[in-house]
């Protein structure tokens, strides 16, 4: 866990950026952008004003991602445990999510970002489906940062998943059960030719996954931020420190030091 200190200046926030460019950094970061509810209920006001606020965090890290030169973020925005929220915070979250690609998606197309999806959103309203596909097709061939939106996604519903594709296709005689391993596997996830995150940021303090990537995450490094660090507390400073400690590990993937 790393604390955030709060007031740092431009001049601080520069140096920070140094730092953190002078070592090797993630090619892939994936996010649990948790603590929109807590954020808003402190300060006494209604949950969607958190989620709305916290999409100002998010502008704030694919913004930083970019600039840093990070290969792939993926941000957990919605899970498939999400749907036992009352029912008008998810409406207030549909919504939210139209809003943000039609203001946000242009911007991001002519930054060269490519946008694709984690997860099944063929149970999302139809407006937002909409606007999903739009974001997909219109990014599908950028080679910049590459956003992945995990929406609807379950790491378990993901594996079954896999293993049901996998299943069928042995039964089609397109592949052989001794075809499997590691690699084949890992072609039938939402994540299919994307490496498995280096880093792994969660927001708010909880040590926990959450049914997050369960599968790629196997040697993937855990930064768990302080419990103030709240979802729309997670600025550009807090990034760089997450990627900092990140720097600070040594990774052995079950090898001895180098």
């Amino acid at each position: 866990m790393f604390n955030s200190k709060k007031n740092t200046g431009d001049a601080d926030l520069s140096v920070l950026m140094e730092q953190v460019r002078s070592k090797p950094l993630p090619q892939h970061v994936a996010i649990i952008m948790d603590g929109n509810g807590r954020w808003a209920t402190r300060r006494g006001l209604p949950r969607v004003a958190g989620h709305r606020q916290g999409v100002e965090a998010l502008r704030e890290v694919i913004r930083t991602s970019d600039e840093l030169g990070i290969k792939y973020l993926t941000l957990y925005a919605f899970s498939t445990e999400n749907w036992k929220r009352p029912a008008a915070e998810i409406d207030a979250l549909m919504s939210l999510l139209v809003e943000y690609l039609r203001k946000e998606v242009r911007a991001l197309h002519s930054n060269n970002v490519k946008i694709s999806v984690l997860g099944e959103v063929n149970a999302f309203p139809p407006v937002a489906q909409k606007e999903i596909i739009k974001a997909v097709e219109l990014t599908k061939d950028n080679t910049g940062l590459w956003v992945n939106i995990a929406l609807n996604y379950g790491g378990r519903a993901e594996i079954i998943r896999a293993v049901k594709a996998i299943a069928k296709d042995v039964v089609d005689n397109k592949i052989s059960i001794d075809d499997i391993d590691e690699q084949l596997f890992s072609n039938y996830l939402y994540t299919a030719n994307i490496p498995d995150p280096d880093l792994l940021i969660r927001t708010s303090g909880e040590f926990r996954l959450s049914n997050f990537l369960l599968y790629q995450v196997a040697y993937t490094e855990l930064v768990f931020t302080a419990p103030d660090v709240l979802w729309p507390d997670f600025d550009k400073k807090a990034y760089l420190e997450a990627i900092v400690e990140y720097q600070k590990r040594q990774r052995r993937y079950g090898g001895l030091n180098g």
